[in-house]
């Protein structure tokens, strides 16, 4: 069979897997599942590098494919996925596409650039990297769960507008060269909590409403509902 199937690779198969599905309920109107699954591939994204390099004995092709594995699950768990999300929860519009658009794109450029460093890295020396170069594509799995966090505060309709400076920032951190050292262990169980009380108050508690249809698309569907 073509590929590796050991437990080196199982933590990014169930990221991807976790959003694909989650993709299927963001398209349904169920956001508050949709971002618990993007929280949990942000998760498995934190530890998949950790425990592939339990691995003592990995050959040089088993190190390559994870890397090459694990950033084209990045860009649909971390560039489609959450534009999905934005795009269902009001990121519309021109405007909207254009700021969904950058985020893709960005994320793609900042996966291919950690590609090409991480291939020469491994080339040189082992074991992790201690630095990002600009801000990982996993962080947005940290940021959209908080930000969610805001529909308790802000007015209706307020948080399409965040979402889309969300994206818009995001986007322009993946691309700004920037180094910054990569959390302890203890820093990222912190984060972990942080952000699964994030999502356990959104599923609990939030009652946002996803916008499936405008006031002037309503009177056509109407019309459209009557003829039938």
């Amino acid at each position: 069979m073509i590929g590796f199937y050991d437990y080196t690779v199982i933590a990014t198969y169930i990221g991807l897997a976790s959003t694909v599905f989650g993709m299927t309920q963001v398209i349904d109107g169920r956001f508050r599942t949709a971002i618990f699954c993007l929280a949990l591939s942000g998760l498995c994204d934190m530890f998949d590098g950790k425990i592939a390099r339990t691995k003592k004995n990995r050959t040089d092709d088993e190190k390559m494919f994870g890397i090459q594995i694990d950033s084209l699950s990045d860009v649909v768990c971390f560039g489609i996925f959450p534009a999905m999300i934005g795009y269902v929860l009001g990121v519309k519009g021109v405007f909207g596409g254009l700021i969904i658009t950058f985020y893709c794109v960005a994320a793609v450029i900042r996966l291919g650039f950690f590609n090409v460093l991480e291939t020469g890295r491994q080339q040189v020396e082992g074991g992790g990297n201690k630095y990002y170069h600009g801000l990982p594509v996993t962080s947005i799995a940290v940021i959209l769960p908080l930000v969610f966090l805001l529909n308790f505060l802000l007015p209706t309709g307020m948080i399409e507008y965040v979402l889309m400076g969300t994206l818009l920032l995001v986007g322009i951190l993946f691309i700004v060269d920037f180094k910054f050292k990569k959390p302890t262990n203890k820093q990222l169980f912190v984060l972990v909590l942080i952000v699964a009380c994030a999502v356990i108050t959104n599923m609990l508690f939030s009652e946002y409403r996803i916008k499936h249809t405008t006031e002037r698309e309503r009177p056509l569907i109407q019309t459209i509902e009557d003829n039938k």
